[in-house]
């Protein structure tokens, strides 16, 4: 494996037996496998510790004007009123559900640590689902009751119909806030192997899944985001002016960029968290990074496109940012050179890495020199990560060689909730996890060739196009549908639709459009359309084939700029 010595010698350091990192074998579901020795054993623990950082801020949240400011004692006691309401006006215990569904906030935040810390699990749903999405994922997970802002359960007409108990934040979550100021947090038994939060995953058929991710998971990914932290720490020099860390949050709590990369991990580490209100404006981060003086930031590639090709960009002062990182696909090598040029003194940390919902966030990560030297792989596998590159009989394959990843550890999801036929095609024996992802293995790094196949990955967000397939052929113009990802500078892919209308009808694309974005949220509805007047290419089996179809969108597709995308 082609590793710089200097990196060698550090993870040999942070590894041995005595190291912070430390490594044992342990049983997970039956499975014997490496986990940390100094992993946390459950949330609850970490929101106990966090109480000790007292005025210390955890939560700015601002959109630039208006802001809240929350400190880890007051947090610690917000949650735990909210915790005691939920119990007492709801009746939430261990296993049950708290659905979670607004635009991120400090309610967000403390309604979930409130959930964790009566054992119950906190379901992540996503801010821009349209009405039909919230309605199914609802019904899926089944909550004891929801908590919304008034953005979203207007969407389903206040939620009345949902047969659950709704809180409306901006209505009804003060007075939870509220409800017991003194009360301590609850006593409750958890074990590393409850679960702990279901985020729901677009699958490459049917309807979305929700993936459990265990308190045990979670642990796991706390652990391999500390030790990648500590391994960039020992190779950078301390800055000459040390600066009191402190991260700037773009990403959604309702993914795991942002509930398990912030919310989680900077109560973890006591660390100052940012949250940006409102859509992502570049010059709004800007101005904030600037007046809170962060030292880190997360992106997706289309965020991190905007911000630092912003014409303001020179206009204010990010010298305090040290940390920047990414994930979920490679970064063209020119964004990654401009992004060291915009922040000059992140570029020993400068880092991109793979994971998925499924294992908890992270699996592989490449920063600082060895993204230098390999900026088109996302990196080598981290501690107690196994990673496999296998052919469709599930044989492993060698360096080169193209297949599916897969990988196995503590951080691999037990399954997927009340889904236990797609669980056993996705984890199969031993404990390992197909990601449906193609790439191969070469010096010890992974390289992506596709995200599943069909997967769109548009502006940080997954999009599978069997949803959107199925929304369309539903449409009384159209015989049948093809969705695809095409190229674009900043989203890095956009949506495309290549549709053959029905026989004797005439397909108008602004109405197709306006059908899509009453039933699907705004960036799965196409932003180019294609109307061929011929059948779709299929094989044999009657499956379309989208490798044909990808091959002759170039010249024939338009931008439909008049449809409404949300």
């Amino acid at each position: 494996m082609d590793i710089p010595e200097d990196v060698a010698r550090v993870e040999a350091q942070l590894l041995a037996p005595d190291g912070m990192f430390a490594v044992e074998e342990v049983d997970v579901q039956g499975e014997r496998m490496q986990a940390f020795v100094q992993r946390p054993r459950n949330l609850r623990d970490l929101l106990v510790r966090s109480a000790s950082f007292g005025d210390k801020e955890f939560i700015v949240a601002t959109d630039g004007v208006r802001e809240r400011r929350v400190t880890f004692a007051e947090h610690a006691q917000l949650v735990a009123s909210v915790a005691a309401a939920l119990r007492e006006r709801y009746g939430v215990g261990p296993g049950d559900r708290v659905a979670i569904l607004a635009a991120n906030c400090p309610e967000w935040i403390v309604a979930f640590w409130a959930t964790i810390s009566l054992g119950a699990v906190a379901v992540g749903l996503n801010g821009w689902s349209t009405g039909p999405e919230i309605r199914y994922f609802v019904g899926d997970c089944d909550p004891t009751v929801l908590i919304a802002d008034r953005k979203r359960i207007e969407r389903v007409d206040g939620g009345h119909d949902l047969g659950v108990p709704v809180v409306v934040i901006e209505d009804d979550f003060e007075a939870l806030e509220a409800f017991a100021p003194d009360a301590p947090l609850p006593e409750v038994e958890i074990a590393e192997d409850d679960p702990a939060i279901i985020l729901y995953t677009s699958g490459t058929t049917g309807r979305p899944k929700g993936a459990i991710n265990t308190h045990r998971n979670i642990g796991a990914y706390l652990m391999l985001a500390m030790f990648t932290g500590a391994r960039s720490a020992m190779l950078s020099p301390p800055p000459a002016e040390p600066v009191p860390a402190c991260q700037m949050v773009t990403s959604p709590l309702f993914h795991v960029s942002g509930l398990h990369s912030a919310a989680i991990m900077l109560l973890f580490t006591g660390t100052k968290s940012v949250w940006l209100i409102g859509r992502f404006d570049p010059a709004v981060v800007m101005q904030v990074i600037e007046r809170e003086r962060c030292t880190g930031w997360s992106f997706t590639e289309t965020v991190l496109h905007r911000l630092v090709n912003h014409p303001d960009v020179g206009k204010y002062d990010m010298s305090s940012v040290r940390t920047v990182g990414g994930g979920g696909s490679p970064v063209a090598p020119s964004l990654l050179e401009r992004t060291r040029q915009v922040f000059p003194n992140a570029r020993r940390s400068l880092g991109v890495g793979y994971g998925q919902t499924e294992c908890a966030a992270l699996a592989t990560l490449n920063n600082g020199q060895e993204l230098i030297d390999h900026p088109l792989s996302v990196g080598r596998p981290a501690p107690t990560v196994e990673l496999e590159i296998r052919d469709p009989f599930g044989a492993a394959l060698p360096d080169g060689e193209e297949g599916e990843v897969c990988l196995r550890g503590p951080m691999v999801m037990p399954g997927y909730w009340r889904r236990p036929e797609a669980t056993v095609e996705t984890i199969t024996a031993g404990g390992w996890l197909h990601t449906g992802d193609i790439g191969h293995m070469l010096g010890g790094r992974l390289y992506l060739a596709s995200r599943k196949r069909d997967l769109i990955l548009r502006g940080g967000e997954n999009v599978y196009p069997v949803e959107i397939e199925k929304c369309i052929e539903d449409h009384p113009d159209v015989e049948e549908c093809a969705v695809i990802g095409v190229d674009h500078p900043e989203l890095g892919q956009a949506v495309k639709a290549v549709l053959v209308p029905r026989p004797g009808h005439t397909v108008d694309v602004a109405a197709v459009g306006a059908w899509c974005a009453e039933q699907l949220a705004y960036y799965k509805v196409p932003e180019q359309w294609e109307i061929r007047e011929h059948a779709l290419p299929r094989n044999a089996a009657g499956k379309i084939l989208k490798e044909l179809v990808r091959d002759e969108h170039a010249d024939t597709g338009f931008v439909a700029e008049d449809v409404e995308n949300g």
